[in-house]
Protein backbone atom coordinates (compact mmCIF):
# COMPACT_ATOMS: atom_id res chain seq x y z
CA UNK A 1 0.00 0.00 0.00
CA UNK A 2 3.04 2.41 0.63
CA UNK A 3 4.00 2.48 -2.98
CA UNK A 4 0.24 2.50 -4.47
CA UNK A 5 -0.06 5.85 -1.51
CA UNK A 6 3.51 7.23 -3.11
CA UNK A 7 2.18 6.76 -6.74
CA UNK A 8 -0.83 8.74 -6.09
CA UNK A 9 1.12 11.73 -4.83
CA UNK A 10 3.82 11.45 -7.66
CA UNK A 11 1.10 11.71 -10.10
CA UNK A 12 -0.41 14.46 -8.32
CA UNK A 13 2.52 16.76 -8.40
CA UNK A 14 2.97 15.86 -11.86
CA UNK A 15 -0.26 16.64 -13.15
CA UNK A 16 -0.16 20.09 -11.23
CA UNK A 17 2.73 20.72 -13.51
CA UNK A 18 0.77 19.24 -16.60
CA UNK A 19 2.98 16.34 -16.91
CA UNK A 20 2.22 13.36 -18.73
CA UNK A 21 2.51 10.08 -16.87
CA UNK A 22 1.85 6.26 -17.65
CA UNK A 23 1.82 3.04 -15.33
CA UNK A 24 3.89 0.21 -15.26
CA UNK A 25 2.50 -3.16 -13.27
CA UNK A 26 3.66 -6.37 -12.94
CA UNK A 27 0.32 -8.15 -13.68
CA UNK A 28 1.99 -11.72 -14.30
CA UNK A 29 5.33 -13.45 -12.99
CA UNK A 30 6.42 -16.92 -14.54
CA UNK A 31 9.22 -18.60 -12.27
CA UNK A 32 10.84 -16.33 -10.10
CA UNK A 33 11.46 -12.36 -9.99
CA UNK A 34 12.23 -9.60 -7.50
CA UNK A 35 8.49 -8.12 -7.93
CA UNK A 36 5.29 -10.12 -7.65
CA UNK A 37 2.41 -9.35 -9.69
CA UNK A 38 1.08 -6.03 -8.24
CA UNK A 39 4.34 -3.93 -8.21
CA UNK A 40 4.09 -0.48 -9.29
CA UNK A 41 5.39 2.35 -11.13
CA UNK A 42 4.83 5.70 -12.30
CA UNK A 43 6.72 7.36 -15.31
CA UNK A 44 6.39 10.88 -16.27
CA UNK A 45 7.20 12.01 -19.77
CA UNK A 46 10.65 13.85 -18.36
CA UNK A 47 11.72 10.41 -17.04
CA UNK A 48 11.08 10.82 -13.12
CA UNK A 49 10.07 7.29 -11.58
CA UNK A 50 7.85 6.23 -8.38
CA UNK A 51 7.82 2.82 -7.15
CA UNK A 52 9.27 -0.38 -8.75
CA UNK A 53 8.77 -2.99 -10.74
CA UNK A 54 12.07 -4.72 -10.30
CA UNK A 55 15.44 -4.00 -8.62
CA UNK A 56 16.65 -1.89 -11.19
CA UNK A 57 17.28 -3.97 -14.00
CA UNK A 58 14.26 -3.48 -15.83
CA UNK A 59 13.37 0.16 -14.92
CA UNK A 60 15.38 1.70 -17.61
CA UNK A 61 13.75 0.19 -20.65
CA UNK A 62 9.89 0.33 -19.07
CA UNK A 63 10.88 4.13 -19.64
CA UNK A 64 12.02 3.79 -23.13
CA UNK A 65 8.76 1.73 -23.58
CA UNK A 66 6.41 4.18 -21.37
CA UNK A 67 7.53 7.28 -23.24
CA UNK A 68 6.07 5.30 -26.44
CA UNK A 69 2.58 4.66 -24.34
CA UNK A 70 2.69 8.19 -23.40
CA UNK A 71 2.82 9.22 -27.07
CA UNK A 72 0.44 7.03 -28.71
CA UNK A 73 -1.66 6.89 -25.75
CA UNK A 74 -2.51 2.94 -25.62
CA UNK A 75 -1.45 0.40 -23.18
CA UNK A 76 1.70 -1.79 -24.11
CA UNK A 77 1.85 -5.10 -22.78
CA UNK A 78 5.71 -6.15 -22.47
CA UNK A 79 7.83 -9.31 -21.30
CA UNK A 80 10.98 -9.64 -20.50
CA UNK A 81 12.80 -13.06 -20.58
CA UNK A 82 15.57 -13.35 -17.89
CA UNK A 83 15.69 -17.13 -18.17
CA UNK A 84 16.75 -16.47 -21.88
CA UNK A 85 20.81 -16.22 -22.75
CA UNK A 86 19.49 -12.80 -25.23
CA UNK A 87 17.81 -11.34 -22.10
CA UNK A 88 19.76 -12.62 -19.24
CA UNK A 89 21.57 -9.39 -18.35
CA UNK A 90 18.18 -8.02 -18.04
CA UNK A 91 18.13 -10.15 -14.44
CA UNK A 92 21.95 -11.05 -13.77
CA UNK A 93 22.31 -8.69 -10.89
CA UNK A 94 19.57 -10.05 -9.16
CA UNK A 95 19.85 -13.69 -10.00
CA UNK A 96 16.52 -13.36 -11.45
CA UNK A 97 14.78 -17.03 -13.76
CA UNK A 98 11.71 -15.77 -14.58
CA UNK A 99 9.39 -14.50 -17.56
CA UNK A 100 7.81 -10.80 -16.03
CA UNK A 101 4.88 -9.67 -18.04
CA UNK A 102 4.39 -5.66 -17.19
CA UNK A 103 1.34 -3.53 -18.56
CA UNK A 104 2.09 -0.21 -19.41
CA UNK A 105 -1.15 2.34 -19.12
CA UNK A 106 -1.19 6.09 -20.59
CA UNK A 107 -2.78 8.14 -17.59
CA UNK A 108 -5.40 10.44 -18.77
CA UNK A 109 -7.34 12.98 -16.67
CA UNK A 110 -10.86 10.78 -16.63
CA UNK A 111 -12.82 9.68 -13.38
CA UNK A 112 -12.37 6.17 -13.56
CA UNK A 113 -8.44 6.40 -14.50
CA UNK A 114 -6.73 3.52 -12.79
CA UNK A 115 -4.82 6.45 -10.53
CA UNK A 116 -8.45 7.65 -9.54
CA UNK A 117 -9.22 3.55 -8.92
CA UNK A 118 -6.22 3.66 -6.49
CA UNK A 119 -6.94 7.01 -4.83
CA UNK A 120 -10.26 5.45 -4.19
CA UNK A 121 -8.74 2.31 -2.96
CA UNK A 122 -6.40 4.16 -0.36
CA UNK A 123 -9.46 6.68 0.92
CA UNK A 124 -11.48 4.28 1.49
CA UNK A 125 -9.39 1.91 3.96
CA UNK A 126 -11.29 -1.20 3.55
CA UNK A 127 -10.59 -4.38 1.89
CA UNK A 128 -10.43 -3.77 -2.22
CA UNK A 129 -10.16 -5.87 -5.32
CA UNK A 130 -8.57 -4.32 -7.93
CA UNK A 131 -8.50 -5.70 -12.32
CA UNK A 132 -6.09 -5.59 -14.97
CA UNK A 133 -6.59 -7.37 -17.82
CA UNK A 134 -4.45 -7.89 -21.17
CA UNK A 135 -3.62 -10.46 -23.67
CA UNK A 136 -0.32 -12.14 -23.48
CA UNK A 137 -1.48 -14.41 -26.92
CA UNK A 138 -2.14 -11.47 -29.34
CA UNK A 139 -0.78 -8.45 -27.95
CA UNK A 140 -1.63 -6.51 -30.66
CA UNK A 141 -4.94 -6.89 -29.54
CA UNK A 142 -7.27 -4.14 -27.29
CA UNK A 143 -5.39 -4.25 -23.91
CA UNK A 144 -8.11 -3.09 -21.55
CA UNK A 145 -5.80 -2.58 -18.78
CA UNK A 146 -7.34 -1.42 -15.47
CA UNK A 147 -10.45 -1.90 -15.68
CA UNK A 148 -12.42 -2.94 -12.42
CA UNK A 149 -12.48 -1.73 -8.79
CA UNK A 150 -14.80 -3.85 -6.41
CA UNK A 151 -14.69 -2.79 -2.78
CA UNK A 152 -17.73 -3.76 -0.22
CA UNK A 153 -20.10 -0.91 -0.78
CA UNK A 154 -18.92 -0.18 -4.50
CA UNK A 155 -18.32 -1.89 -7.88
CA UNK A 156 -16.38 0.06 -10.88
CA UNK A 157 -16.29 -1.60 -14.32
CA UNK A 158 -14.95 0.30 -17.56
CA UNK A 159 -15.75 -2.77 -19.80
CA UNK A 160 -18.11 -2.55 -22.51
CA UNK A 161 -21.55 -3.66 -21.85
CA UNK A 162 -21.15 -6.45 -23.98
CA UNK A 163 -17.81 -7.85 -23.22
CA UNK A 164 -18.37 -11.39 -23.40
CA UNK A 165 -16.46 -11.91 -20.06
CA UNK A 166 -18.15 -9.04 -18.38
CA UNK A 167 -20.11 -11.04 -15.76
CA UNK A 168 -17.92 -13.58 -14.85
CA UNK A 169 -15.24 -11.29 -14.66
CA UNK A 170 -17.50 -9.73 -11.53
CA UNK A 171 -18.28 -12.72 -10.24
CA UNK A 172 -14.72 -13.81 -9.89
CA UNK A 173 -13.81 -10.35 -8.32
CA UNK A 174 -16.45 -10.87 -5.79
CA UNK A 175 -15.00 -14.16 -5.13
CA UNK A 176 -11.22 -12.89 -4.93
CA UNK A 177 -12.40 -10.03 -2.29
CA UNK A 178 -14.14 -12.52 0.29
CA UNK A 179 -11.39 -14.61 -0.04
CA UNK A 180 -9.11 -12.36 0.46
CA UNK A 181 -6.27 -13.86 -2.26
CA UNK A 182 -5.60 -12.49 -5.63
CA UNK A 183 -6.07 -14.31 -8.67
CA UNK A 184 -4.92 -14.88 -12.10
CA UNK A 185 -7.88 -15.94 -15.06
CA UNK A 186 -7.87 -16.60 -18.50
CA UNK A 187 -11.55 -15.73 -20.27
CA UNK A 188 -11.65 -17.35 -23.66
CA UNK A 189 -13.33 -15.24 -25.95
CA UNK A 190 -11.94 -15.22 -29.37
CA UNK A 191 -8.84 -13.60 -27.90
CA UNK A 192 -7.90 -15.36 -24.81
CA UNK A 193 -7.69 -12.58 -22.19
CA UNK A 194 -5.59 -12.87 -19.03
CA UNK A 195 -6.78 -10.91 -16.17
CA UNK A 196 -5.16 -9.83 -12.40
CA UNK A 197 -7.46 -9.91 -10.28
CA UNK A 198 -5.77 -8.28 -7.25
CA UNK A 199 -7.36 -8.35 -3.88
CA UNK A 200 -4.85 -5.03 -1.86
CA UNK A 201 -5.24 -5.12 1.86
CA UNK A 202 -5.80 -1.46 3.60
CA UNK A 203 -3.24 0.15 4.98
CA UNK A 204 -2.29 -0.74 8.95
CA UNK A 205 -3.84 2.13 11.30
CA UNK A 206 -1.37 2.25 14.35
CA UNK A 207 -3.03 3.78 16.94
CA UNK A 208 0.05 5.13 19.88
CA UNK A 209 -2.01 5.26 23.40
CA UNK A 210 0.60 7.16 25.22
CA UNK A 211 2.69 11.21 23.86
CA UNK A 212 6.13 10.89 25.62
CA UNK A 213 8.91 10.97 23.52
CA UNK A 214 9.50 7.72 23.42
CA UNK A 215 6.53 7.29 20.67
CA UNK A 216 8.11 9.97 18.37
CA UNK A 217 10.54 7.18 17.08
CA UNK A 218 7.54 4.64 16.62
CA UNK A 219 5.88 6.99 14.25
CA UNK A 220 8.75 8.14 12.36
CA UNK A 221 9.14 4.61 11.55
CA UNK A 222 5.48 3.85 11.21
CA UNK A 223 5.40 6.58 8.67
CA UNK A 224 8.50 5.29 6.51
CA UNK A 225 5.98 2.36 6.08
CA UNK A 226 2.94 4.39 5.24
CA UNK A 227 0.97 3.62 7.97
CA UNK A 228 -1.94 5.60 8.97
CA UNK A 229 -0.86 6.61 12.70
CA UNK A 230 -3.44 7.72 15.31
CA UNK A 231 -1.85 9.67 18.81
CA UNK A 232 -3.85 9.51 21.96
CA UNK A 233 -3.10 10.88 25.48
CA UNK A 234 -4.83 11.95 28.27
CA UNK A 235 -2.83 14.89 28.87
CA UNK A 236 -3.74 18.29 26.37
CA UNK A 237 -0.01 19.15 27.02
CA UNK A 238 1.42 16.22 25.31
CA UNK A 239 -1.27 15.44 23.03
CA UNK A 240 0.15 18.02 20.42
CA UNK A 241 0.38 17.86 16.45
CA UNK A 242 3.44 19.68 16.62
CA UNK A 243 5.07 17.00 18.28
CA UNK A 244 3.99 14.67 16.25
CA UNK A 245 4.32 15.72 12.37
CA UNK A 246 4.11 12.73 10.60
CA UNK A 247 0.60 11.35 12.74
CA UNK A 248 -3.15 11.52 10.82
CA UNK A 249 -4.50 12.74 13.79
CA UNK A 250 -3.33 13.77 17.75
CA UNK A 251 -6.21 13.46 20.15
CA UNK A 252 -7.20 13.98 23.66
CA UNK A 253 -8.72 11.62 25.36
CA UNK A 254 -9.68 9.76 28.25
CA UNK A 255 -9.60 6.07 28.16
CA UNK A 256 -13.27 5.89 28.34
CA UNK A 257 -13.21 8.18 24.76
CA UNK A 258 -10.54 6.26 23.20
CA UNK A 259 -12.97 3.94 20.86
CA UNK A 260 -14.64 7.10 19.69
CA UNK A 261 -12.05 8.23 17.86
CA UNK A 262 -10.41 5.15 16.08
CA UNK A 263 -11.82 2.53 13.61
CA UNK A 264 -11.06 -1.03 14.48
CA UNK A 265 -10.32 -3.90 11.22
CA UNK A 266 -8.38 -6.43 10.53
CA UNK A 267 -5.61 -4.47 10.09
CA UNK A 268 -5.48 -2.40 13.09
CA UNK A 269 -3.18 -2.23 16.03
CA UNK A 270 -2.95 -0.40 19.12
CA UNK A 271 0.25 0.14 21.32
CA UNK A 272 -0.35 1.49 25.11
CA UNK A 273 2.82 3.35 25.87
CA UNK A 274 1.28 6.02 28.44
CA UNK A 275 3.99 4.83 31.20
CA UNK A 276 0.00 5.34 33.43
CA UNK A 277 -1.13 2.10 35.42
CA UNK A 278 -4.68 3.46 35.84
CA UNK A 279 -5.04 4.80 32.68
CA UNK A 280 -3.80 1.66 30.93
CA UNK A 281 -6.01 -0.74 32.64
CA UNK A 282 -8.89 1.17 32.05
CA UNK A 283 -8.22 1.59 28.33
CA UNK A 284 -7.33 -2.08 28.45
CA UNK A 285 -10.82 -2.90 29.76
CA UNK A 286 -12.49 -1.11 27.03
CA UNK A 287 -10.49 -2.93 24.40
CA UNK A 288 -10.69 -6.46 25.61
CA UNK A 289 -14.32 -6.77 24.23
CA UNK A 290 -13.53 -5.68 20.72
CA UNK A 291 -11.68 -7.61 17.49
CA UNK A 292 -8.31 -5.84 17.77
CA UNK A 293 -6.21 -7.98 16.25
CA UNK A 294 -2.79 -6.64 18.08
CA UNK A 295 -3.07 -5.02 21.51
CA UNK A 296 0.34 -4.32 22.37
CA UNK A 297 1.92 -3.44 25.71
CA UNK A 298 4.87 -1.49 26.83
CA UNK A 299 6.60 -2.70 30.38
CA UNK A 300 7.74 -5.80 31.44
CA UNK A 301 5.44 -8.43 31.82
CA UNK A 302 4.55 -8.68 35.49
CA UNK A 303 2.62 -5.46 34.63
CA UNK A 304 0.76 -7.14 32.17
CA UNK A 305 -0.32 -10.12 34.25
CA UNK A 306 -1.31 -7.69 37.71
CA UNK A 307 -3.02 -5.95 34.68
CA UNK A 308 -4.74 -8.77 33.75
CA UNK A 309 -5.43 -9.95 37.28
CA UNK A 310 -7.23 -6.87 38.49
CA UNK A 311 -9.36 -6.90 36.08
CA UNK A 312 -10.89 -10.29 36.04
CA UNK A 313 -11.32 -9.56 40.16
CA UNK A 314 -13.37 -7.47 39.13
CA UNK A 315 -15.60 -9.46 37.57
CA UNK A 316 -14.53 -9.32 33.81
CA UNK A 317 -13.38 -12.95 32.09
CA UNK A 318 -10.54 -12.58 29.81
CA UNK A 319 -10.94 -15.49 27.40
CA UNK A 320 -8.10 -17.49 25.57
CA UNK A 321 -8.87 -15.52 22.41
CA UNK A 322 -8.25 -12.17 24.20
CA UNK A 323 -4.94 -13.31 25.87
CA UNK A 324 -4.11 -14.50 22.49
CA UNK A 325 -4.70 -10.71 20.78
CA UNK A 326 -2.54 -9.22 23.34
CA UNK A 327 1.54 -8.53 23.36
CA UNK A 328 3.21 -7.67 26.41
CA UNK A 329 6.03 -6.99 26.83
CA UNK A 330 5.16 -5.26 23.02
CA UNK A 331 8.13 -6.21 19.87
CA UNK A 332 9.76 -8.85 18.83
CA UNK A 333 13.40 -9.79 20.75
CA UNK A 334 16.27 -8.04 18.68
CA UNK A 335 18.02 -6.89 21.78
CA UNK A 336 16.63 -3.29 21.34
CA UNK A 337 18.13 -0.75 23.53
CA UNK A 338 16.64 2.58 23.53
CA UNK A 339 13.74 4.65 21.89
CA UNK A 340 14.25 4.13 18.14
CA UNK A 341 15.24 0.61 18.73
CA UNK A 342 12.37 -0.47 20.99
CA UNK A 343 10.15 1.20 18.01
CA UNK A 344 11.64 -0.84 15.57
CA UNK A 345 10.70 -3.92 17.32
CA UNK A 346 7.42 -3.13 17.90
CA UNK A 347 6.72 -2.21 14.08
CA UNK A 348 8.19 -5.51 13.46
CA UNK A 349 6.04 -7.53 15.13
CA UNK A 350 2.91 -5.44 14.39
CA UNK A 351 3.89 -6.44 10.66
CA UNK A 352 4.78 -10.09 11.65
CA UNK A 353 1.76 -10.62 13.25
CA UNK A 354 -0.83 -9.10 11.05
CA UNK A 355 0.47 -10.75 8.20
CA UNK A 356 0.47 -14.13 10.12
CA UNK A 357 4.19 -14.66 10.40
CA UNK A 358 6.58 -15.83 12.71
CA UNK A 359 9.33 -13.15 12.55
CA UNK A 360 12.24 -15.61 13.00
CA UNK A 361 15.11 -14.87 10.14
CA UNK A 362 14.67 -15.63 6.64
CA UNK A 363 17.66 -18.24 6.95
CA UNK A 364 15.52 -20.63 8.87
CA UNK A 365 12.45 -20.80 6.03
CA UNK A 366 12.57 -23.83 4.61
CA UNK A 367 10.19 -22.40 1.25
CA UNK A 368 10.59 -19.74 -0.87
CA UNK A 369 10.53 -15.98 0.81
CA UNK A 370 7.25 -15.19 -1.25
CA UNK A 371 4.89 -18.07 -1.35
CA UNK A 372 2.68 -18.05 -4.61
CA UNK A 373 -0.39 -15.94 -3.90
CA UNK A 374 -1.77 -16.37 -7.13
CA UNK A 375 -4.50 -19.07 -8.42
CA UNK A 376 -4.05 -19.26 -12.43
CA UNK A 377 -7.59 -20.48 -13.66
CA UNK A 378 -9.07 -21.01 -17.20
CA UNK A 379 -12.45 -19.97 -17.78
Amino acid sequence: MKEIIDIVTAYDEANALGKKTALATVVLVEGSAYRRAGARMLITEDGQLTGAISGGCLEGDALRKARLVILQQQPLLVTYDTTDDDDAKLGVGLGCNGIIHILIEPIADVINSPINLLKYIIHNRHHAVLVTMFSVEDRKAPQPGTCLCLTDDELTVTLPENAPYRLALITNAKQVLEQQRSEIQVYEAGVNYTAFIEYIKPVISLVIVGAGNDAVPLTRIASVLGWDITVIDGRANYAVSQRFPLAGQVVTAKPNEVLQHIEINGRTAIVLMTHNYNYEIALLKELLPTLLPYIGILGPKKKLERMLAEIEDAGMHISEEQLNRIYGPVGLDLGAEGAEEIALSVVSEIKAVLSSRQGYSLKYKPAPIHTSHLTYLVK
